[in-house]
């Protein structure tokens, strides 16, 4: 038997977290969630070793989703970096790194979990 994927999952509003990881437990998925990117860069320097990091885009605290995927290149050089958001890709202030995978919002749970569980694609 294959180890569960292992998923940081930052988002700032509480409610969608808990569902998000909750419905993602309930696939069998091993979910870390933080509230920012602070706090998901700590999570990445105590728990290492994630196999995807989720975030959306826009985020309080000063670092945005394009931050912390920089953050998880030079960290998780190994670990896929997904992003989202409410506006359209074209629409976005900074343009994705190449290594990004990006999934409009609003998404579908099985969506996400077909994302998460698919090998990495890249645009």
């Amino acid at each position: 038997m294959s180890e569960p994927l292992r998923v940081l999952m930052v988002e700032d509003q509480q409610d969608l977290r808990e569902l998000m990881g909750q419905a993602l437990q309930d696939f069998g998925i091993e979910i870390h969630t933080a509230v920012d990117g602070p706090a998901a860069v700590q999570m990445i320097e105590q728990h290492g070793d994630f196999d995807v990091v989720f975030s959306d885009i826009s985020m309080p605290n000063g670092m945005t989703g394009v931050q912390l995927s920089e953050h998880v290149a030079r960290a998780l050089p190994n670990a896929r970096m997904i992003l989202s958001s409410g506006y359209a890709r074209s629409q976005l202030e900074e343009p994705l790194p190449e290594h990004v995978e990006f999934l409009p919002k609003p998404y579908r749970l099985n969506q996400l979990i077909k994302l998460l569980k698919s090998p990495a694609t890249t645009f």
